[in-house]
């Protein structure tokens, strides 16, 4: 079959003819799925966008690691607070850190200091063994 030779510029003219006829019907078609794209692409970037939900939900999971960091610390304080004030008032507790931490004692008593352990090394089980 031989194809009629028409002008060059009538097929093209032909050719955007009925590319515009067909983009003319279909633009409710492509304005809805145009839409529907970007509501995808804003969904994706709401999820897994810099403060988006699993960053927000490590953030959450940070803060509540680092609320009771803050409780532990506070309970800590509370301690030492109560420790630096028996150690400025109570005689008995100023005794027993020196006892403790100066190696103080009264007259006629004797310390006896014990030697540290050594430090015991975790060994292997082909080490564990061999010294079987």
């Amino acid at each position: 079959m031989k194809r009629s030779r028409q002008n060059p510029g009538k097929r093209i003219r032909a050719l955007v003819e009925r590319t515009t006829d067909w983009f003319y019907r279909s633009r409710r078609k492509l304005a809805t799925a145009g839409v529907a794209l970007l509501a995808c692409l804003l969904a994706v970037h709401a999820v897994t966008g810099p403060n988006g939900l699993f960053p927000y939900q490590q953030k959450r999971a940070e803060y509540r690691k680092l609320e009771k960091e803050v409780q532990q610390l506070q309970v800590e304080n509370e301690r030492l607070a109560k420790r630096i004030e028996s150690l400025k008032s109570d005689p008995n507790a100023i005794e027993k850190e020196a006892r403790e931490q100066l190696r103080y004692a009264r007259p006629g008593e004797v310390i006896y200091t014990l030697p540290n352990p050594p430090p015991q090394q975790k060994s292997s089980p082909a080490v564990a063994e061999k010294k079987q």
